[in-house]
């Protein structure tokens, strides 16, 4: 949702609770023709109901919607209670500053009515408040989901060019006929792993999870014929810590990151010029992928493969607010590190 538009939700609330403030007021001193009383009424409406209004309202909006939507529900009626009453009290206390102790003790018991009536009000207006974030909230991710729905079409098939990169298949199986005649056994092999690649690439990534065991086992298949194309074997260096057993992920949310390390890092004498690293925890997987590059060198723009919007959207739709995205470009490295939590 646009800025203006949120910011127009606000300010039309504040204009309804305002007329609504006065137009009460304003019955309750109807006839009144004593100016003081009229002008301390007054104040005590602006500090008794507006002022802790906004305040509550504000805290509500920031501190309070997050955790029920992070479903720690006492913790939120703590605050809810806390909020409302707290706010009421600061109202009290600016009728002392400005009307004076008296006006506080000359009338005990319509100022206690009066706290528990901006209690009331507070809370009132704290519950607008987190149905007006819910309402944001809800109309932003149904607008993303439209988005990624009307854009389906280009995902699928930017995924089907990534997963079916023709420089990748035809260098792969170029490099497999090579090897046929140095190694026919070891040529064999590579072709088996490019076949299970197809097959995982074709058929498994239809669901939408896939054991974590099996994404490794994968990643580590187009690792392997990756280096066919370099002698260096420490070009790579790709290390899984933790055990994926019982997991499950999003089919291919990590190769995207790693096809373009291979793409980005053109020279293959570097020794660990690819880091990658998969860590396996409890309650989160963080993945990182390190790859020098060439500063100088002017990259091709190419169709192929996922761009970094469209990875990012598919993040957000499969693990909002479970995820935390953190691209770094250095001088001569690229950093991706990201961490998705259960």
């Amino acid at each position: 949702m646009k800025k203006t538009l949120i910011i127009g939700l606000h300010i039309g609330f504040w204009l309804c609770y305002l007329i609504l403030t006065i137009v009460l007021v304003t019955l309750s001193l109807e006839g009144e023709e004593n100016n003081a009383i009229v002008d301390e009424a007054t104040i005590r409406a602006v500090y008794f109901t507006l002022i802790p209004s906004i305040i509550s309202y504000y805290l509500f909006y920031v501190l309070v919607f997050p955790k029920i939507r992070e479903k720690q529900f006492l913790r939120s009626s703590i605050y809810t209670l806390a909020f409302a009453i707290g706010a009421s009290l600061i109202g009290t206390l600016l009728i002392y500053i400005f009307l004076g102790i008296e006006s506080l003790t000359e009338r005990k018991e319509s100022m206690t009515t009066g706290i528990i009536f901006s209690s009331f009000v507070c809370f009132a207006t704290g519950v607008v408040a987190l149905v007006t974030k819910g309402f944001i909230s809800w109309y932003e991710e149904l607008k993303l989901k439209e988005e990624l729905k009307q854009k389906n079409h280009e995902m699928e098939m930017a995924l089907v060019k990534s997963q079916l990169d023709p420089h990748f298949l035809f260098n792969t199986l170029n490099n497999i006929d090579i090897l046929i005649l140095k190694n026919a056994i070891e040529a064999s092999m590579y072709l088996n792993k490019l076949s299970d690649i197809m097959r995982f690439m074709l058929f498994e990534t239809k669901t939408d999870t896939v054991f974590l065991s099996k994404e490794i086992e994968y990643i580590e298949k187009y690792i392997a014929l990756q280096k066919i194309r370099t002698a260096n074997t420490n070009y790579i260096n790709f290390e899984v810590t933790g055990s994926p057993k019982g997991k499950t992920i999003a089919p291919m949310i990590f190769l995207p990151f790693i096809e373009n390390a291979f793409k980005h890092t053109t020279n293959k004498k570097l020794n660990n010029a690819i880091n990658i690293s998969i860590q396996i925890q409890k309650d989160h997987i963080q993945f990182e992928c390190r790859n020098r590059f060439n500063p100088n060198r002017k990259l091709k723009q190419e169709n192929n493969g996922l761009g970094n919007t469209l990875i990012e959207k598919r993040l957000k739709l499969l693990y909002p607010e479970n995820h935390i995205l953190e691209v770094e470009k250095g001088n001569e490295e690229y950093i991706v590190n990201l961490i998705i939590t259960k």
